[in-house]
């Protein structure tokens, strides 16, 4: 999944739930027993949002949307348009700026650096060279993003294609993403809950 930001703002303010909410993709199996309960808790939060997330019918209706262009890639690029709204209405959500946010994000990183995945440490300095926290906000940035994921795509993806469709149906898929992220917001508070 990519909706990094996402996956960090629902963490809130728990350093250990954000490092493992952030490096779960990367954590496979049982490897999350080399990390501690704390940790493990962010890994277990990250699988039951993607779980929620994969499951939603708005989330499903924009999956199908996309699906006849950009096949297996459309959850990927779905993920980054709601990325994309979250970012772009940040001070509904969050009261620090995202400039900030993502600054605090990084740092914290890099004082957890030696800990993190081998995969995580690959794509960190890539995401934080260009921001992509911050990138997001923009269509031009969201753009740029999916160009730089196409490179690395095996198959040619076309999926810079995406930000064209996300401009021409912008109010339709903001209000389902409005929507389905107020009760992902519900869900996870009530997963804390049981955590804390």
């Amino acid at each position: 999944m990519m909706n990094y930001l996402a996956h960090l703002y629902l963490s809130g303010s728990n350093k250990d739930l954000v490092i493992g909410n952030f490096i779960a993709d990367h954590v496979k199996g049982k490897a999350f027993l080399d990390y501690p309960k704390s940790i493990q808790n962010g890994i277990f939060l990250h699988r039951k949002i993607d779980h929620f997330t994969d499951h939603h019918k708005l989330f499903k209706k924009n999956v199908s949307f996309l699906f006849p262009e950009f096949r297996h890639y459309s959850r990927v690029i779905v993920d980054m348009f709601f990325d994309h709204f979250l970012a772009a209405q940040w001070e509904l959500y969050h009261p620090n700026s995202l400039k900030e946010f993502s600054s605090q994000f990084y740092q914290l990183m890099q004082e957890y650096s030696g800990n993190l995945p081998d995969k995580t440490k690959k794509i960190l300095p890539i995401m934080s060279k260009c921001n992509w926290l911050l990138t997001y906000r923009s269509l031009e940035g969201l753009r740029d993003i999916l160009f730089q994921m196409s490179q690395r795509t095996r198959f040619d993806s076309n999926m810079t294609l995406a930000v064209v469709i996300l401009e021409k149906n912008y109010s339709k898929i903001s209000q389902d993403f409005n929507i389905f992220f107020s009760q992902l917001i519900n869900f996870v508070e009530s997963e804390k809950a049981k955590i804390s």
